[in-house]
C-alpha cells in the first residue's frame, strides 16, 4: 500500500485518513488480528502518532465503529421513502450497497464478533440496534399499508427481513469479484421473481 505520509496534513484530515485505512484494516482482519503498526505504516506516519491521537487499539476501533456505524444507519434512514414491500426493500439494500461501495468493509466492522467488551462494542451494538430499528418500522409500514397490525406478524417480518439483509451482505462479502454497485440489481431481480413490485418507489 502507497505511503501516505502527514507532512502539510490538517490534523482532522489526518484522523480521517487514519480512520479509513482503520476500517480496511478491522473490518478485513477483525479487532483480535487488526494490526495498529500496520495502519500507521499504510499512512505513512508512527504507531505513537496514532495512540496520540485515538489513545489506544480499542480507541482507534471506537471510531472505525463510528464511521461504519454512521454510514450505514444514515444512509438506510434517508431511504425509508417508499411504500411498497419491494421498493422499500431495495431502496434500503441500494442505500447499504451504496455504502459499501464506497466503504467495502463498513459491514464487518459493524458486525465484528471479536471486538472486546468496552465502547468500541457498546457503540457497535446501538448502531446494530439503530438499523433493527428502522427494520422494524419499514416492515411495520408495510404491513400497515396491507391492513396488517398484527404485533406478532410484525415481529416476525422484521427478524424475516433483517435476517434477508444479512444473509444478503454476508453472500457479497462471499463474492469479492461481485461490484457492491450491481447488487441491487441482482436483488430487484430476485424481488421480482418473488412477486415483489420491487421496482416501485411511490
Amino acid at each position: 500500500m502507497t505511503r501516505s505520509g502527514t507532512k502539510g496534513v490538517a490534523r482532522p484530515e489526518r484522523e480521517r485518513q487514519l480512520v479509513a485505512l482503520a476500517v480496511a484494516e478491522f473490518g478485513a482482519r477483525g479487532y483480535l488480528r487488526a494490526s495498529v503498526v500496520d495502519v500507521a505504516h499504510a499512512a505513512g506516519v508512527s504507531k505513537p502518532l496514532v495512540y496520540s491521537y485515538f489513545g489506544s487499539k480499542e480507541g482507534l476501533a471506537l471510531a472505525c465503529v463510528h464511521d461504519a456505524g454512521a454510514r450505514l444507519a444514515d444512509a438506510v434512514d434517508a431511504a425509508q421513502v417508499a411504500t411498497t414491500a419491494g421498493g422499500r426493500a431495495l431502496q434500503t439494500l441500494t442505500a447499504i450497497f451504496t455504502v459499501l461501495d464506497d466503504c467495502p468493509q463498513a459491514w464487518s466492522v459493524l458486525n465484528d464478533p471479536t471486538l472486546p467488551a468496552g465502547p468500541a462494542l457498546d457503540a457497535a451494538r446501538e448502531y446494530r440496534a439503530r438499523l433493527s430499528r428502522l427494520g422494524d418500522l419499514g416492515t411495520a409500514a408495510v404491513l400497515a399499508a396491507a391492513g396488517n397490525h398484527d404485533v406478532r406478524d410484525r415481529e416476525l417480518f422484521s427478524q424475516m427481513w433483517q435476517y434477508a439483509v444479512t444473509a444478503t451482505v454476508r453472500w457479497w462479502l462471499d463474492h469479492p469479484d461481485e461490484p457492491a454497485a450491481g447488487m441491487p440489481a441482482r436483488c430487484a431481480r430476485i424481488l421480482a421473481a418473488m412477486g415483489l413490485p420491487a421496482l416501485t418507489t411511490k
